[in-house]
């Protein structure tokens, strides 16, 4: 808990270096201590991504990043110092109240971050993701080895920078850093609305409420947990400026989407944010969008990049690609991570679920049990209370934009992968909306700060059992806080680090002995796999990987077997 908390000083001051250079060169006039630190966060995932491609994360980068911040600091002193002076003064200018809750948050963050990590994907491709990041950067045709990594998140670039894998083995906790700020954010709004009275405050004000559900990301990397708290900031920035829009503010909504969207892919609806920002106000852009199209088209750059280097295709999941690489996943294989991918919202089969249409289909997403059964009712039932809301108490044309955008997001979300995280955000904005319309008085916020409080306390402390939330066996006990961890945190994994060194061709790899799911390969030193995996892609699709030459650095390439393999 101690050492997370040194590192996250270190990571804050490094990100408002880094986010107050971004806000001076794009020009943003921005003057807000969490989105500094955002826009650090974005800067620095764009610098290690480009890295990557041809370097490894680790002491090397890490170097030229140290002298890069402190070039900064030295040039721009004083107005970075000024940065701080104004946030620190704001933390003051809470009341008391708000300053105790934001302390107790502050405290149960790190002690979560401190505690057993709780996601499951942090097993299967998380920390496997980052170590190959840290050792040799993008590796082509990785994918081929465990296609999950495919799926490696701009967030998950940004952690193997803040993990520090050349001091220490076990930070793995930014989506900790990111809730903090993301509470951070929210108090100061809070204040700003027991002042003003404006209620676009008490929408992103409320962030805190939904901590209970955010603490089950914030013990891994997961890219959900920044989208979610981007997600939000971006709602609220839109909301707020819909009207009266600067080419400043809608530069900086433009950079929070494409953060968003390089983390996770699911969050593209989001870019009809600023689509509509620029249809509104068109006359006031059109000639402010230099940057901002430079930036974009820099962000889709990497994306692509990204993609073909590790999969050889620049859009995975989708096969699209213009040029053919002996590293490429066989096509058969991602069309099955895309149907695992889509099918995973529903718990079918591929024959079920091609023997059914769409009715029946929407009928059995609807009534699924635990978490998913919640929240697919909780979505569909906002979606259609959430109009006489508006139309009641927030009867402008802002909301009834973003209603739709995030109406879009579902339909979206239905014929790709209709799994509840990817519409969290739509369900805590809506469900902001309907709170602010009842909890709107600073006392009544406030005990309900405080009562919230008291449950998010209990399950970071005591352990409950969850199987009326989930199925999954390896989900149903809530991860809780032990004193051991007071100064270490608990290692990346939740499993045993037991694995059995196995040589299949060329390929040498280790494949755990304890960890008991297909996917899983927790902290194993890489190469690593599970051997029932590699032999399930022998037995059906008549492939297995193989090392392109001797070095890992150079990558993995699909094997097609012979008759006598």
């Amino acid at each position: 808990m101690f050492l997370i908390l040194l590192s996250w000083i270190y990571i804050g001051f490094t990100t408002i270096n880094i986010g107050f250079f971004t806000n001076k060169i794009l020009g943003l006039k921005n003057s807000n201590f969490v989105i500094f630190s955002i826009l650090g966060l974005f800067t620095t995932t764009l610098f290690a991504g480009f890295w990557a491609i041809f370097e490894r994360i680790n002491i090397e980068f890490h170097i030229i990043f140290l002298i890069l911040n402190i070039g900064i600091y030295l040039k721009f002193k004083n107005s970075i110092k000024s940065i701080y002076k104004s946030f620190f003064y704001e933390l003051l200018c809470l009341p008391i109240s708000l300053k105790t809750a934001l302390s107790i948050i502050s405290i149960l963050i790190l002690a979560q971050c401190a505690s057993i990590p709780f996601i499951i994907d942090n097993e299967s491709y998380y920390i496997q993701t980052i170590k190959w990041i840290n050792k040799y950067g993008f590796v082509e045709g990785v994918a081929n080895l465990h296609f999950f990594l495919a799926q490696t998140s701009g967030w998950h670039i940004t952690q193997s920078v803040f993990n520090f894998s050349f001091l220490y083995n076990k930070f793995n906790d930014l989506s900790g850093f990111c809730l903090l700020l993301g509470n951070v954010y929210a108090f100061l709004h809070l204040n700003s609305f027991f002042k003003s009275k404006k209620i676009n405050h008490l929408l992103i004000g409320f962030l805190p409420f939904a901590n209970i559900f955010f603490f089950s990301f914030i013990s891994t990397p997961s890219p959900d947990l920044p989208v979610y708290v981007l997600s939000l900031i971006i709602f609220y920035k839109f909301i707020n400026n819909y009207k009266n829009l600067s080419p400043e503010t809608f530069n900086l909504i433009a950079v929070l989407v494409f953060f968003a969207v390089f983390i996770k892919t699911t969050a593209i609806i989001l870019i009809f944010i600023p689509v509509a920002l620029f249809s509104a106000h068109y006359q006031a852009l059109v000639s402010k969008l230099t940057k901002s199209l430079l930036l974009g088209i820099m962000v889709l750059f990497l994306f692509l990049i990204k993609n073909t280097i590790i999969s050889g295709y620049p859009l995975f999941p989708l096969t699209f690609h213009l040029f053919s690489f002996d590293f490429q996943i066989p096509a058969s294989m991602v069309h099955t991570y895309y149907g695992l991918t889509k099918r995973a919202a529903y718990e079918l089969t591929e024959n079920q679920f091609n023997s059914l249409n769409v009715f029946e289909i929407s009928k059995i997403w609807l009534s699924r049990r635990g978490l998913h059964g919640f929240f697919n009712k909780t979505i569909l039932l906002l979606l259609l209370s959430i109009p006489v809301f508006v139309f009641k108490y927030f009867n402008k044309k802002s909301f009834w934009i973003l209603y739709i955008i995030l109406f879009l997001q579902l339909l979206f979300l239905f014929f790709t992968s209709p799994q509840y995280r990817f519409f969290i955000n739509a369900i805590l904005f809506f469900s902001f909306l309907i709170a602010a319309s009842y909890i709107n008085t600073e006392k009544k916020i406030v005990f309900s700060m405080y009562f919230s409080l008291i449950i998010l306390t209990l399950p970071t402390i005591f352990t409950f059992d969850l199987s009326f939330f989930t199925k999954n066996t390896h989900l149903k006990n809530n991860s809780t806080f032990s004193v051991n961890q007071i100064i270490f945190p608990y290692k990346n994994s939740k499993f045993e680090d037991r694995f059995e060194m196995i040589k299949n061709g060329n390929l040498k790899y280790s494949s755990p002995i304890n960890i008991p799911f297909f996917w899983g390969t927790g902290d194993g030193e890489i190469p690593c796999v599970n051997k029932d995996q590699i032999k399930y892609f022998e037995t059906y699709y008549n492939v297995k990987p193989q090392m392109r030459t001797n070095n890992l650095k150079d990558g993995f390439f699909s094997k097609k077997l012979s008759k006598n393999e």
